[in-house]
């Protein structure tokens, strides 16, 4: 799975040369290269906050070059080149000034951005005497530190009052690179819903690539049409899989359409970067993943008597570790009483082949089993016409529900009765309908039903039979 939030890497790689030179490349530690390339590029006698407006700048240049896998995307085995034309002056083996060391290891894991974007802001540079340019101009910024200018006022200047410093980002990985597994239909996970919040943004410049409906990490028909599409518009082999040559082509281009490698980038927004589930989760843990593992345990386990069922209340506790473990076991997995990704993705797995091997009406005939993906405004089909059934059935108990429309599409009204049900209960003031959420609904339905038994194997106006 790629990282998707901006972390400091521990290493960077380098290429001595132009990228098409046949130069050599370095891998040194990531502080260790910023410190070369802020000895080589401004002057250790500059005033403090000069060096400092510089080395943000420098380290975010860099760190956008990483996060938005510029050359790797490109088939690169590199990050960044030391060819100041295209990057930033590296010298393999130089000398580093003492002070300008001290200043990076307290810098080196700061950096900026651009408004509300996620991603390190690609802050463009030059000297400022032998060259002008768009961003910071080097020797200018000494002129405005002499002016009492602290290094943020000065990174104002030239990249306008819209930035902001992201400090102490924790370090390790941080690239948005291709992990290895060849994604196809029936392929669930946070990788997969990266690729359909990518391929949808990439449809706006390129109206042939259809859009994927909904975004829910689930490899399905409408996201295989979408990868075709794409790899046609692309000149790619159109096998509709996600292998490397089109996970980076994907990235590439949605770097461009988005102009992240530019000074007037559109900027990653915080729902492109959303995660499906927390990729580690562990005994002592407890939240809403922990709830969603311990509903897909318990599906599980009606369908294998090697797994327990337990007790869902959003506490990763013994029961549920040694439900994990005997899952782990049946199916093959690290047996280490841990979720992470190989976990979540069999999880996933096997609960939509239940979904899709079920005969309607399963659960007793009145309700169903959670869709797999959460329902919000946008999302349509069965399960938003059966949740649509259960919040009218509620309403004739709780009036401050109001009625809504049964057409299988989430849209205002249907958010307004799921706010309405979530109140009364309890469940906090999102207009969304997850795995506990649906648990809550359906278990009110089926108790307000059992008491009123209007017919058995249906509820009104929606046949599962």
């Amino acid at each position: 799975m790629p990282n998707t939030t901006p972390v400091i890497p521990e290493y960077i790689t380098v290429h001595l040369g132009a990228p098409d030179s046949d130069a050599p490349n370095v891998t040194v530690p990531y502080a260790d290269y910023l410190k070369n390339v802020a000895s080589s590029e401004i002057f250790p006698t500059w005033p403090e906050n000069a060096l400092r407006a510089n080395i943000y700048a420098q380290n975010s240049f860099a760190l956008n070059r990483i996060y938005t896998a510029y050359y790797r995307s490109r088939g690169y085995d590199f990050d960044i080149t030391s060819s100041i034309g295209i990057d930033q002056s590296f010298v393999n083996g130089r000398d580093i000034f003492e002070n300008v060391s001290q200043l990076v290891d307290e810098l080196f894991n700061d950096y900026i951005v651009m408004g509300d974007s996620i991603e390190p802001y690609f802050a463009a540079y030059c000297d400022g005497r032998e060259l002008r340019c768009d961003g910071l101009e080097q020797w200018g910024t000494v002129a405005l530190a002499e002016q009492g200018l602290t290094p943020f006022e000065i990174l104002q200047r030239y990249y306008g009052n819209d930035i902001s410093i992201i400090r102490n980002a924790p370090v390790g990985g941080g690239t948005i690179t291709w992990d290895g597994r060849t994604l196809g239909v029936g392929d669930i996970g946070n990788a997969v819903q990266q690729i359909q919040i990518r391929l949808n943004r990439i449809s706006k410049n390129f109206p042939s690539i259809p859009k994927i409906y909904p975004v829910d990490g689930i490899f399905g028909q409408g996201t295989e049409d979408a990868v075709l599409e794409y790899q046609r518009a692309f000149d790619l082999t159109p096998d509709g899989l996600v292998g490397k040559e089109t996970w980076y082509s994907i990235q590439r281009t949605f770097s461009a359409v988005k102009r992240l490698n530019d000074l007037a980038s559109e900027g990653l927004r915080a729902d492109e970067i959303t995660s499906l589930f927390n990729s580690f989760l562990e005994e002592g843990d407890r939240g809403s993943e922990v709830y969603e593992l311990q509903y897909l345990l318990n599906i599980a386990s009606e369908f294998n008597n090697e797994i327990p069922p337990v007790t869902v209340d959003g506490i990763f506790g013994a029961g549920t570790k040694s439900a994990l473990e005997a899952f782990q076991r049946s199916y093959g997995l690290t047996v280490d009483g841990k979720v992470g990704v190989e976990d979540w993705d069999r999880l996933y797995r096997e609960y939509v082949g239940v979904l899709d091997s079920l005969p309607s009406g399963y659960f007793g005939g009145v309700t169903l089993p959670y869709p797999g993906t959460v329902l919000r405004i946008g999302s349509q089909g069965e399960g938003v016409t059966a949740l649509q059934e259960y919040l009218n059935y509620i309403g004739n108990t709780y009036s401050s529900i109001p009625k809504i429309e049964v057409d299988g599409s989430f849209g205002p009204a249907t958010q307004r009765a799921v706010l309405a049900y979530k109140e009364i209960f309890g469940l906090g003031n999102q207009g969304i309908v997850s795995s506990s959420t649906w648990d809550s609904i359906t278990a009110t339905y089926r108790d307000l039903y059992d008491g009123n038994r209007v017919s058995s194997g249906q509820f009104p106006g929606y046949n599962l039979g």
